[in-house]
């Protein structure tokens, strides 16, 4: 007993000793630790395994993808994402950056990577690019997790779906979302662990049970090379009128969309123990589990399509559902149909919690419209709840124009794309810009480092062009990709408040603590002006 006492006393004083540590490195930043720190690796992890959820990107965007590009573009186009310059230099990036662990993330890096004199402004720009693609990245969530319990909803019954009934549907699960974060976050940690374990087996679950239930196998060539050009509405697709390397490349958005939100483990390092090192191991372990989890996924589901023209046009209306279906009858798919619809709810339900810490953090350095407000930290519960249900209203409007368009969700879906890897790749492009004041941390890619940083900006340059490019034809107000439009409205609004307003009173990151130590109490809506920023001083992530 005596020696289980001992055992149960060391944890202890590690675990104190940790957010001791962890407190204090915050404290070098000028942050005073407000939300509950109670996460470990396992849950750093799990926050971005679970937003990532390759059930959940490669469900959601499966008709997409065999509609534009087919198989073959699928298959490969997964292996290019992954083997991209730009995703080796996120898990470098991303890795080196919590080792100054904040909720800001990347705008918080950016401001770190700059000159002085330009970090306010860069450190504006990615936070905004960040939040938009941090909205978009719930809508597109929550919207899969409406349209796949609409689908279900026909299953043996005389439900129609349509879009006010979907959004109905949509409302409700960002609701259940924001009101999880908002009275379960004590529960985090726990439903966190949930959600591993639901995506990882749940994700092997399904691809052994479709391969091994379907009554036949699509062929080796139908499945690593086969291209389906199915992105015109009168018949006449991209391939035809443009050229087919246009379908392969705005074809990888499944790919793109899917291995996206790990930097879900940067904005939760305020509340992971030891977060300099929980945080860039959550990240490199989810990219990994999730890019092999991902092609067996659609390896799986490939191979198992028994009816190619069925599954592109399913009744249903999900060709998912449609595989499940062929190969596992109908009880079967309303099982696997569960483990799909779960997956994307917890991922929703964390991406919110994602969602929310980054407005809070961009809150309370006076980022946002209203920051005095949403900077509140509820201290019953030590969590952002205002803007937790900020993050929810914004996902919902973000939502609305499915009402009228064809190509709504995956114009979503490359928003998402779109404003995350921009926000990803300005501190990429500063640490090219500013390489002499780069200070590596204890993880990066050496000699590398710097061609592959340069790889990775030129690729976001791709990718961002890419994915406002119009996704079928003839484009009208039904099959326009609006993503080009809410990308204007992002980068009118914060350039042009920038040189209206925030340009003379936004400076950049807070250094809350040294701020309230000359009297400016930041956290009540004091003068934020006045406060001392960490863009004053030399500083490299």
């Amino acid at each position: 007993m005596a020696d289980d006492k001992g055992a149960k006393d060391a944890s202890g004083t590690s675990t104190v000793m940790e957010s001791n540590q962890d407190e204090a490195g915050l404290a070098r930043m000028g942050y005073k630790q407000e939300l509950k720190r109670d996460l470990g690796l396992m849950q750093n992890f799990g926050v971005s395994f679970s937003i990532i959820s390759v059930i959940t990107g490669i469900s959601s965007l499966f008709l997409y993808g065999l509609t534009t590009g087919g198989p073959a573009v699928m298959v490969w186009g997964w292996i290019v994402v992954v083997a991209s310059p730009s995703m080796l230099h996120h898990v470098s990036r991303f890795v080196d950056g919590c080792a100054h662990p904040t909720s800001g993330g990347p705008y918080f890096w950016a401001a770190m990577l700059c000159k002085p004199e330009h970090a306010a402004f860069s450190s504006w720009i990615t936070g905004w690019f960040n939040l938009l693609g941090q909205v978009a990245v719930t809508t597109g969530i929550s919207f899969a997790c409406a349209t796949f319990i609409s689908t279900l909803a026909t299953f043996n019954t005389s439900f129609v779906p349509s879009a006010p009934r979907t959004i109905g549907i949509y409302a409700a699960v960002l609701s259940a979302q924001g009101l999880i974060n908002t009275f379960g976050v004590h529960l985090l940690r726990y439903l966190n662990n949930v959600s591993v374990w639901w995506n990882a087996l749940g994700t092997t679950a399904l691809g052994i049970a479709v391969l091994a239930a379907a009554p036949t196998h699509q062929s080796a060539h139908f499945v690593f090379q086969t291209f389906i050009d199915g992105t015109g509405v009168d018949g006449v697709g991209w391939a035809q009128r443009a050229s087919p390397a246009y379908v392969v490349i705005i074809g990888i958005l499944m790919a793109q969309y899917t291995l996206l939100g790990y930097d879900a483990s940067a904005h939760m390092t305020e509340e992971t123990h030891n977060a300099a090192m929980s945080g860039p191991l959550g990240i490199v372990m989810a990219i990994g589990v999730s890019a092999v989890l991902g092609w067996f996924l659609i390896l799986a589901l490939l191979f198992s399509i028994q009816d190619l023209e069925t599954t592109l046009a399913p009744p249903s209306g999900e060709p998912i559902a449609q595989i499940f279906l062929d190969t596992v009858g109908e009880k079967g798919a309303i099982v696997l149909m569960v483990i799909v619809i779960g997956a994307i709810f917890w991922c929703g339900v964390f991406s919110v919690t994602s969602n929310s810490r980054m407005m809070y953090a961009f809150a309370r350095d006076g980022g946002i419209p209203g920051h005095k407000f949403f900077h509140k930290v509820d201290q019953k519960r030590r969590s952002p709840v205002r803007t937790v249900w900020l993050a929810c209203t914004l996902s919902f409007i973000l939502g609305l124009p499915s009402l009228g368009s064809a190509v709504a969700f995956s114009a979503a879906t490359s928003i998402a794309t779109i404003g995350l890897y921009i926000s990803y790749g300005i501190p990429i492009a500063l640490r090219v810009i500013y390489a002499p004041r780069f200070v590596r941390g204890p993880f990066h890619l050496g000699a590398f480092s710097y061609p592959i940083a340069t790889g990775a900006v030129l690729w976001i340059i791709f990718i961002t062009i890419a994915f406002v490019l119009p996704e079928e034809n003839p484009v009208n107000s039904q099959t326009l990709n609006y993503a080009i439009v809410a990308v204007g409205i992002v980068v009118t609004y914060s350039l042009g408040f920038w040189l209206v307003s925030a340009r003379r009173w936004f400076t950049g990151p807070v250094k809350q603590i040294e701020a309230e130590a000359q009297g400016v109490d930041v956290m009540n809506g004091g003068d934020i002006e006045n406060g001392k920023r960490l863009s004053e001083g030399e500083g490299s992530v």
